[in-house]
């Protein structure tokens, strides 16, 4: 046996595990979503063909448009707070000289956190007897109904989850701006750019691949969102906080349809991509420095 081929069969032997790993987890269960997309079954017996039946109902079914209608009403309240707070956070990280190590260790540990601790400690936070409203009726005599206004629920959700992944993003950022190198913010203070020109003309620019994967990583969150609507919301009020992890569970284990709920999963798994496309074909900039 030559070298060649001993070399050949030495790499598929180490390999060998994981593609065992891949084809049992990964293979077969894409393998059974496409089955049962194209098929109409409630968890016994076989399977039966119905064709595109499953996709067709999606255009027709109301509570999959208003689910989309609230991933986006959770996209425009998410990525613009996550956004700014992790910009600030790595500028700030950037900056310190001491306890970088313990700040960095203290976001991350929303990050780390366990969604149903944090949903039931928001929840508590945030209800009518909760410290936020008994301050604001204690100071201006009002209180605020974060869960019970369709949209304030929606906006206590986003904000929720903003303080759980701002340090995760943020740190994203922070290497980001330590691969910019420091010549080039000398050069621009010689030529007499403030702070404010130096960070729209240097800083942003060049932390454009991090800001993309900030931003993808946003985008697929918001469409896998789920524990914090169970938790809090169940959906409502009136289904504007339900999402469409929420719904594909719903369809699946309380409607017993899981061939339509796998249905809309690849419906989903669909529009975030083209999402994802279209930030990247927008926003992403090829970025050398030299």
């Amino acid at each position: 046996m030559s070298l060649k081929k001993k070399e050949a069969g030495l790499g598929w032997s180490l390999i060998s595990i994981y593609l065992l790993y891949t084809a049992i987890f990964w293979g077969y269960p894409f393998v059974w979503m496409l089955i049962l997309a194209f098929s109409k079954w409630k968890f016994v017996g076989s399977p039966r063909f119905i064709g595109l039946q499953n996709f067709f109902r999606i255009f027709e079914d109301k509570m999959f448009w208003r689910v989309f209608l609230n991933t986006m009403n959770f996209l425009s309240y998410f990525i613009p707070m996550v956004f700014v707070a992790s910009i600030l956070f790595a500028l700030a990280l950037n900056r310190m000289k001491y306890f970088k190590t313990f700040v960095t260790l203290s976001f991350l540990v929303a990050y780390v956190s366990s969604g149903v601790a944090y949903s039931i400690m928001f929840q508590r936070i945030f209800s009518e007897v909760g410290p936020i409203n008994r301050f604001l009726y204690n100071t201006f005599g009002i209180t605020i109904p974060w869960f019970t206004d369709p949209q304030l629920a929606m906006l206590t959700i986003a904000i929720m989850v903003t303080w759980k992944f701002v340090g995760y993003y943020g740190l994203i950022l922070y290497s980001g701006l330590q691969a910019i190198p420091k010549s080039i913010y000398e050069a621009a203070e010689l030529d007499g750019a403030t702070p404010w020109i130096r960070f729209w003309k240097i800083t942003l620019p060049l932390l454009n691949p991090a800001i993309v994967t900030v931003l993808i990583l946003a985008v697929n969150l918001s469409f896998g969102i789920f524990t914090e609507p169970y938790m809090i919301t169940g959906g409502g009020p009136m289904n504007r906080t339900l999402t469409f992890m929420l719904y594909m569970y719903n369809t699946a284990f309380q409607r017993i349809n899981p061939s339509y709920a796998t249905t809309i999963a690849v419906m989903t798994a669909l529009i975030n991509f083209s999402i994802v496309i279209f930030i990247r074909k927008v926003i992403e900039k090829e970025v050398t420095i030299v």
